[in-house]
């Protein structure tokens, strides 16, 4: 693991500008930079690249972030490969915290296996091209297939031996050790102290990981054997359900069209990305899993399924397409012509018959599986029923409201059936699903860690606005939203900038940053944050306030000393260009002004962009992500209108703002209160008991807390509904 001290200075040495770059070429507009996106295909420029801000951002895409977000997005790195590469290209030596010793046992395991693999994969490779019978079996076989010398370069394949342990001796005889060819699966070990090969006589595939590592093998035979492909068991380095093949070559194609092509196989992958289709990765003859879609899902929102037009099992994989749906993927179905699979079509047309073929016949996913459940049962309602069940229950787990009205009256038009009939079953569906994972969650809940009740908590003697409710009501989540929003992004633009006057608890008077303001307030009225992402960029924000002020000294230290050659450098030449004593007065007198605003401007700046770059920079891809999403702003104020007179900026405006947003919060949690205790006023069969008058009573209350914020804001209370 790299140590705090390293990763802050990796992000104070990498230029957002200078980083982006060496991807995109980029041109000054004002304040800013400005360049073609790296991430989709586009004419006019919309990729902004903000120096003062150390953040880039696509305002047609929506793709950017810090130097680290880029790289990983870009480069489709892991967090801390991001930090190395960054380190890199600054020279900046990585300092790695002590690993543990099993730390230390399971990472020379893993880095010795994936050498193995390297080393086994140059062999298989060298056989292929290098050896007779890896030329005259393997290379003629690929031949055969179509695939071109650019191709099997490009997939690193290779051949294996025909012969008990050629592999076995070969690495043996280079000095590796026989535990890491048994744990890859490359060999297997016998009863005499030795071991042979899995594959050979078999033309390899081996499977790359993200990184471009070598992680496993699929191996073909070309022999009538029973055992048609075997692939590498599951090991260290190799978790079969949570990799693509292909998806290494193909990860830039898919950000780059924002589209990929799902088939089955490792030739389908080849075929295709040979016809130009370099955005095809396969789940390799497995049934699709959550990993492998979420691997996806950091790639595109869209995902076209392609399947043989022959294929027997079709309606058992539309399995798959529930799970795409359920992680939010836009789904499109093609079903190829009868006798063909993706590597026989695609060896068969150009590239332009199979683009004119997808965008004739691919389909989405509600018409697909209608039309292939309904397959000989259209005049049996009994078995059409239990296609529009299957079909309902798809609809079901989408996790967009919007996108599963769509489709809603679309299956409502296909079947000819009442959209509110389905509107109802899908509820239905969704409500059971929701009972499922809160009995679930509730079953895995130990008494420490309980959620809280669904309803606020009465309290006569104590009118705090901390309000509990029932995380997964929308209608509370709703209303509190964007007042949560409101703050977080404050907090990020501002959090650490000289705010307001305080006392300790000493009765001393001290100085607080926006953060610590914003803490004190929810503090005072016991107030957390709904939304969980939230929550964590409070509270990495808070945990970052004495990083904060040591990270500020250091920096005031630095400037003034650079403001002190500056003026030193200044009083130097004034004294050698002016002619009297007043000019010299004058002068200095300016360039101190000057200084003085320069340092007040440099130390404002620092403040406002801590929180931004820490966070935007964060290794939580949630926290991350919604930094960047909150502080990036498409359009700024021209010089122009500054040239003649000074506008006042949000900055200027925050002892207004954020008192303001914090009581808006706060209305909208008592509103969420009262409508709490109106529920329960109304599942009250008896009148005049005690519980009632507790409710109605702390309802008064609220009312009269509500009617005080509503006094600092300016607005009229208007009584909710009952």
């Amino acid at each position: 693991m790299i140590d705090k001290a390293t990763v802050a200075q990796i992000l104070d040495a990498a230029d957002i500008v200078d980083v982006v770059s060496d991807f995109v070429s980029l041109k000054r507009r004002g304040a800013n930079y400005v360049g073609l996106c790296p991430f989709h295909n586009e004419k006019t420029p919309s990729f902004s690249v903000s120096r003062a801000k150390g953040i880039c951002h696509c305002f047609s895409c929506g793709k950017g972030g810090s130097p680290v977000n880029f790289i990983m997005e870009h480069e489709q790195l892991s967090y801390y490969e991001a930090l190395k590469y960054l380190a890199n290209k600054y020279h900046i030596e990585i300092h790695e915290r002590e690993l543990t010793d099993e730390e230390k046992i399971e990472q020379s395991d893993r880095e010795s296996m994936l050498i193995v693999n390297e080393n086994a994969n140059k062999h298989f490779e060298n056989n292929l091209l290098n050896t007779a019978e890896g030329r005259n079996i393997g290379l003629a076989y690929f031949n055969e297939r179509g695939f071109s010398e650019q191709m099997i370069h490009r997939f690193h394949l290779g051949y294996s031996l025909d012969k008990r342990n050629d592999l076995y001796e070969t690495l043996i005889t280079k000095g590796f050790n026989a535990k890491y060819l048994f744990e890859t699966g490359l060999c297997i070990a016998d009863n005499n102290g030795s071991g042979y090969d899995r594959f050979r006589g078999r033309v390899m595939f081996p499977v790359l990981n993200l990184a471009g590592k070598i992680i496993a093998f699929g191996g073909r035979t070309l022999k009538h054997d029973k055992a048609k492909y075997v692939n590498s068991p599951e090991s260290l380095i190799y978790k079969k359900s949570n990799e693509l093949y292909g998806l290494y070559q193909a990860k830039h194609a898919i950000t780059k069209l924002d589209k990929c092509f799902l088939v089955e196989g490792y030739a389908d992958v080849i075929s295709m990305h040979q016809s130009g289709f370099e955005n095809t990765v396969a789940s390799s003859g497995t049934s699709l899993t959550e990993g492998q879609i979420r691997l996806i899902h950091r790639f595109t929102n869209n995902i076209t399924v392609l399947y043989d037009g022959d294929s027997a099992g079709i309606k058992a994989s539309l399995r798959s397409i529930d799970l795409l749906l359920a992680e939010g993927l836009n789904i499109k179905v093609l079903l190829l012509p009868d006798g063909d699979d993706p590597d026989s079509f695609s060896r068969k047309h150009s590239s332009t018959e199979i683009q004119q073929f997808i965008n004739t016949h691919e389909e989405d996913f509600i018409r697909f599986k209608i039309r292939i459940l309904l397959q000989g049962c259209e005049n049996d309602p009994i078995k059409r029923s239990e296609v529009i069940t299957d079909v309902v229950k798809s609809i079901s787990v989408i996790p967009f409201p919007i996108n599963r009205s769509v489709y809603t009256q679309e299956c409502s038009r296909l079947f000819g059936i009442d959209e509110q009939v389905l509107k109802n079953a899908i509820e239905k569906n969704i409500l059971d699903s929701r009972k499922k994972d809160i009995q679930k969650k509730a079953n895995t809940t130990t008494d420490a860690g309980k959620p809280d009740s669904a309803h606020s908590q009465i309290d006569a003697q104590n009118n705090t606005i901390a309000h509990k409710h029932d995380a997964d009501d929308q209608s509370y989540s709703k209303l509190l939203y964007p007042h949560e929003e409101t703050v977080v992004r404050y907090i990020l633009k501002y959090g650490m900038s000289d705010f307001c006057d305080s006392i300790d608890e000493q009765g001393n008077p001290i100085r607080l940053t926006l953060l610590e303001y914003v803490d004190s307030e929810l503090s005072m009225d016991n107030i957390k944050f709904n939304n969980h992402i939230f929550a964590k960029i409070f509270e990495q924000s808070r945990n970052l306030i004495s990083d904060f002020y040591n990270a500020l000294q250091q920096f005031i230290k630095n400037l003034d000393h650079q403001c002190q050659q500056r003026h030193d450098e200044e009083i130097s030449r004034i004294s050698l260009e002016c002619q009297s004593l007043d000019e010299i007065k004058q002068r200095e007198g300016r360039l101190n002004d000057e200084i003085e605003q320069f340092r007040k401007e440099q130390i404002i700046a620092y403040r406002n962009n801590y929180l931004e770059k820490a966070l935007c920079s964060c290794e939580d891809d949630g926290v991350r992500q919604t930094a960047i999403e909150l502080i990036s702003e498409k359009h700024h104020l021209s010089k122009i209108h500054t040239k003649f007179y000074k506008l006042k900026t949000e900055f200027d405006k925050l002892t207004v703002l954020i008192p303001e947003a914090i009581y808006n919060w706060k209305s909208a949690l008592i509103l969420c209160q009262i409508k709490d205790i109106q529920k329960q006023l109304n599942a009250i069969n008896n009148g005049n008991s005690e519980t009632e008058k507790a409710l109605l009573k702390r309802m008064q209350e609220l009312f009269a807390l509500r009617s005080q914020l509503a006094k600092y804001l300016g607005d009229r209370v208007v009584n909710p509904k009952i």
